[in-house]
This record gives structure tokens, sequence and C-alpha cells, in this order.
């Protein structure tokens, strides 16, 4: 198979990306609402009893008719999407850069910390676009969880004109600390949890060139489990900052864990892992198909790219 070029990984990774929101969106919405529902006043009960109560409430009881059924569970998809791709694109140059600044030359074979550390730089280089989708994505998705809310944003870029005309950029871009404290840890061990299966997964006298599908969607998807053991408390602290009312945390994502472990316990801060555990594993492997079928497809399309 013709070696892959940049233009061909950033297409295929595209693609990847894509496949991996459709398939993993529905079990995000509804961590997301889990994550950010208030506390019940006494003798009230939560508004979720939890994340199946949560996926029946919305697809049955959504007030919203344009989202009712199915697709209010894709409700904030378009942010995701939009940006999947330079994201994606973008997250793998960084591994690369972080890679080769620790190489003496081209083919020394890093130590996994070092590939953990290449997995950080690639968290870094992801936020910038990351934060910003990430707002969006989350305040499209809490919308309407209960009846009697006004419809405030119509999509994401009226969400978009409305975060900058309440606050300018900061208001767009609220949460990227919490972020990059999420995303920089995560990406690490993602890489070096992919890089490590996949050479534990290569049969004795074979390359990982050779290394089936199957095992590779495998590595994927349990690298995705591995990233989320990580990401969870500081995705939920972000999904709380990013959707709070504006002003509410003055001091950012201090202010957001404060509250949280005062009123919840630590607990709280793993709110969602039913639905994020869930998502992982397929989401990463359909994220991995769709790159292996556009890679073979840009490769029989113009093989000398």
């Amino acid at each position: 198979m013709p070696k892959a070029s940049p233009a061909k990984d950033f297409l295929a990774g595209g693609f990847g990306g894509v496949c991996c929101v459709v398939a993993g969106h529905p079990l995000d919405t509804i961590k997301v609402r889990l994550q950010t529902m208030p506390k019940p006043l006494p003798g009230q009960s939560p508004i979720f009893s939890g994340t199946w109560d949560c996926a029946r409430q919305t697809v049955v009881k959504e007030p919203d008719y344009l989202n009712k059924g199915v697709r209010g569970l894709y409700k904030g998809m378009g942010a995701p999407v939009a940006g999947v791709a330079p994201i994606f694109a973008i997250c793998f140059f960084g591994y690369g850069v972080g890679r080769r600044l620790q190489q003496k030359h081209p083919d020394e074979e890093l130590t996994y910390f070092q590939l953990f550390k290449a997995g950080l730089l690639a968290g870094v280089f992801t936020t910038v676009i990351m934060a910003p989708g990430e707002r969006i994505k989350c305040l499209l998705q809490i919308q309407q969880a209960s009846h009697g809310k006004e419809k405030k944003y119509a999509g994401p870029v009226d969400c978009a004109k409305k975060l900058y005309q309440e606050a300018g950029i900061r208001g767009v871009y609220r949460g990227t600390a919490a972020t990059l404290l999420r995303d920089m840890p995560a990406s690490g061990m993602y890489f070096m949890t992919y890089e490590w299966l996949q050479h534990v997964l290569t049969p004795p006298g074979h390359s990982r060139g050779e290394l089936s599908v199957w095992r590779t969607l495998f590595a994927g998807g349990m690298a995705g489990i591995f990233n989320w053991m990580v990401a969870i408390p500081p995705d939920v602290l972000k999904s709380r900052l990013q959707t709070a009312p504006h002003g509410k945390y003055p001091n950012g994502i201090r202010d957001v864990a404060r509250e949280l472990l005062r009123e919840d316990g630590i607990l709280a801060l793993y709110r969602g892992v039913t639905p994020v555990m869930l998502r992982a594993f397929p989401a990463n492997a359909a994220c991995f198909m769709g790159y292996e079928v556009a890679l073979k497809f840009l490769n029989w399309l113009a093989p000398s790219l």
C-alpha cells in the first residue's frame, strides 16, 4: 500500500473524526446533561436518575418538536463536526512535532514516557480550536433539558454570535484553560496507550504495517477508554464552567471545583462516566475504521499523491 502523505492523513483523519462524532455524539449529549444538571432542592428528585433515564427523557419528552426523538441526542453536533478535520489534523501534527523534538535521528524508537510527552504537546495544539467548539456544543446540548425553557440558540453560528455579543472573544473561548487541563494528559495517555497496544498486538516476526484493521481498531478503542479514564474529572469541571451563566465563576475552574466538591463530594467529578465509557470504544473504533477506509480510497484514487 502506498505510504500516506500529509494531505492524505489530513483528509482521512478528518473523515475518521466525522465518523467518531456521528457514532459517539448521542452518548456525549447524555454525558453533558448529566454533568451539568442542577442539584435538586430538598425533597425533589434530580432531573435525570441516570444514563438511561436521561436518554429516555431526551428521546421521548424533549419539548422542541424539531429535536424530538433520536434527533434530540444529536444536539450541538454541528460544532464538533465542523471543527473535527482541522482538530484531528493539528492533533496528529502536534504529536509528530513532539516526537521529532525528542528524537536524535528520524528512526530512533522513543520510550513510552516520551510518547506520552509528545501526546501532551498534541493536546496543546488542539485546544485553540477545541475550546470554542466545546463551549458551543455543550450550550446547545443542554438546551431544553426540561420543559418550560425557551430556546436561546438557533444553532452553532447563532450561539457563537450571541456569546461574542455578551462577552466578546473571551466569552467564546470561556473554558480554554479547563479544556487544556483535560486534553493535555488525555492526549498523552491516548497516544501512549495506542502505541503500546500496537506493539503488543503485532505478531512476532511481523511489522506494525502488517497489523490487521481489526487489531488496529481494538487498539484505538482501548486507547479511547484509557483517554477518558484520565479526562473525565476535568471534563466535568469544563462542562459546568462552559455552561454556567456569565459571571457565575469569576475565578474559572477553581470556583467550579470548590463548589462541586463542597456540595456533591468527589464522586461528582465522575458524573457522566457511564455514557463516556459506553461511547469511548465504539467512537474511537469508528474513527479508525473511517480513517482506514478513507486512506484506502485515497490511495486508490491518487496513488502518487
